[in-house]
């Protein structure tokens, strides 16, 4: 993987859209092309960057007939993370890692020449899965762990017969009564 670089393994036909292009049109592209970013060029100019939740923020803010009217470059990162073509793919991985980034824009001067995603390094060297699932799982464990904390502390029980109504329930414990949250909702 050192003598590896990154433009050996990018993805060198990028989608992009212009800087005035809609949200709603954006929308449809990452539909249309199943992919979950877009990098936003003004003449081969990286300019920013967009991705499906960048979409999803400002569609729980604005309405549908609104997102016609946003364009892109109002809510798309402008400080963006990127790497040069020469890089190699330990270089890459490291700074994915670092930043939490899916996707790296990769330039050469300030023209857009590729993107570089995990997808890219998979197809590339699988053998690197187990490590990126093993993050995974230490990541969703140390979830569970404050979840498991949290209910804890809200004195929940696991599963019973709630004593209001007589559902079976995860319950939780209110002046000494188990009680369902349908329950105690109507408290």
């Amino acid at each position: 993987m050192k003598n590896i670089t990154v433009a050996d393994i990018m993805t060198r036909d990028v989608i992009s859209v212009k800087p005035d292009t809609s949200l709603l049109d954006c929308a449809k592209i990452f539909v249309q092309k199943r992919i979950g970013s877009l990098v936003v060029v003004d003449k081969k100019r990286l300019v920013g960057f967009i991705s499906q939740r960048d979409i999803l923020w400002a569609l729980t803010k604005k309405s549908k007939k609104e997102l016609s009217n946003i364009k892109v470059i109002d809510i798309s990162r402008r400080k963006i993370a990127t790497i040069k073509p020469t890089a190699t793919l330990e270089e890459a991985l490291k700074k994915m890692k670092h930043l939490k980034f899916r996707r790296l824009p990769v330039v050469h001067g300030s023209e857009i020449v590729g993107i570089l995603t995990i997808r890219d390094i998979l197809s590339y060297n699988p053998q690197i899965y187990p490590e990126l699932e093993e993050l995974k799982q230490i990541r969703e464990e140390s979830e569970k762990l404050k979840r498991i904390k949290k209910a804890k502390s809200r004195e929940f029980m696991h599963e019973g017969i709630c004593d209001e109504c007589g559902v079976t329930d995860i319950l939780q414990k209110i002046d000494g009564r188990l009680l369902c949250n349908t329950c105690v909702s109507l408290m």
